[in-house]
């Protein structure tokens, strides 16, 4: 279990209109034999579509997932720029689309607006 930025109520407790998504994925290519269960859950400001906090849980996994928000964090990412983000692709370590990414796609097509600058 990992966490970065604010969780939901946070971010509502400081003023912000936020969405979530919460995705439920696998920490690696799903069809390797011994992938397992991965939930990811990003809190983005519905206005901008920045990222303002996110967590992850899983057996493995969790940290790197968390590793890749806090980045987006630092450098103050839209999720369409957490979905662009060019991330390690290995069966035994992750899918073609990483469950960030996924979650990220998730939110921008169906929550806030989105701004590329």
């Amino acid at each position: 279990m990992a966490r970065t930025g604010l969780n939901e109520w946070e971010a509502k407790a400081a003023g912000f209109e936020v969405e979530t998504v919460l995705l439920e994925s696998t920490d690696q290519a799903g069809y390797m034999p011994d992938a397992e269960g991965l939930t990811v859950k990003l809190v983005v400001e519905m206005r901008t579509g920045r990222l303002l906090g996110g967590q992850a849980v899983g057996k493995r996994g969790a940290d790197k997932r968390v590793d890749v928000l806090a980045t987006a964090l630092y450098a103050s990412l839209t999720v369409t720029q957490l979905e662009e983000l060019d991330l390690a692709y290995a069966p035994p370590f992750n899918s073609v689309w990483d469950p960030v990414q996924a979650a990220a796609t998730r939110v921008r097509r169906h929550g806030p607006a989105q701004s590329s600058s």
